[in-house]
């Protein structure tokens, strides 16, 4: 059960990493307002974070890169964060559908990234219940004698 709940949530969280990022490349008007003025030309910068929510999503899928991934996606998750706040403090995203368009759901968003975070330095620090239940295990067995 617990190898099901692992799988499980990465497919969970590199799917919302795929998702997300898809809809920068597909719909990069409803990101762009996200990008500080200063950065320059916004479109890059949205097209740019959306290719590396996709990276973080298909380095989480394979299990050769699943921490180097985790590590990743928590870097993505604190690079976009500013964002985040800029649309909280502007009132809102008005290029997205309501009720996800809203001040207060702008700042919903915000103390969700915790979790978003954690749950990426989980993976990146490989400290799965997998591997918890094997390091519990070392740790009960008996040390062999002489």
């Amino acid at each position: 059960m617990a190898l099901l709940a692992e799988r499980t949530s990465l497919v969970v969280l590199s799917g919302m990493l795929a998702g997300v990022g898809t809809l920068h490349l597909v719909h990069p008007e409803a990101f762009d307002e996200l990008v500080p003025r200063r950065l320059g030309d916004p479109r890059i910068w949205t097209y740019a974070s959306g290719v590396a929510e996709l990276v973080a999503a298909g380095l989480l899928a394979s299990p050769r890169t699943r921490r180097f991934g985790g590590w990743w996606t928590v870097a993505v998750l604190v690079a976009v964060f500013p964002g985040n706040v800029k649309a909280a403090l502007d009132g809102g995203m008005p290029t997205v559908p309501p009720p996800l368009d809203s001040a207060a759901a702008a700042w919903a968003r915000l103390p969700l990234q915790l979790p978003l975070v954690l749950w990426a330095l989980r993976h990146a620090r490989g400290r799965t219940l997998r591997t918890r239940r094997r390091q519990a295990w070392t740790v009960i067995q008996p040390a062999a004698g002489p």
